[in-house]
């Protein structure tokens, strides 16, 4: 016999790392970081901020694969707004479908 678990989301454990407020989100608007090993286990691990291609990246990554800290730590609020509408397409439905229902103005940055 199988539990019920129409009342459990699929992508609960996406939406457990998110930040309460999208400000919680602290991470530079400048500069370069470097990501840790349990985020980028092979490849590029140090981005340019201010090379694009690079932040969508970086944040690709973040949203993918960090926890609630790295995505604090890492993720600045504005620049995700900003970015949020080549993003969402590159991070897929569970992840996409969590950030935007907690959060209406990344919506809001896609209908601009």
């Amino acid at each position: 016999m199988t539990a019920d678990r129409s009342n459990t989301s699929r992508w609960a454990h996406v939406a457990e790392r998110l930040p309460v407020h999208l400000e919680d989100l602290s991470g530079p608007a400048a500069g370069t970081v470097e990501l840790p090993l349990h985020l980028t286990w092979s490849g590029l691990r140090s981005f340019d901020i201010g090379d694009e291609k690079l932040l969508l990246g970086l944040y690709r990554i973040v949203l993918t694969n960090g926890l609630r800290d790295d995505l604090i730590g890492y993720l600045n609020a504005e620049l995700l707004v900003r970015h949020w509408p080549r993003l969402r397409i590159a991070v897929g439905k569970p992840v996409r479908t969590c950030w935007e229902q907690r959060f209406p103005e990344l919506v809001a940055a896609v209908a601009a």
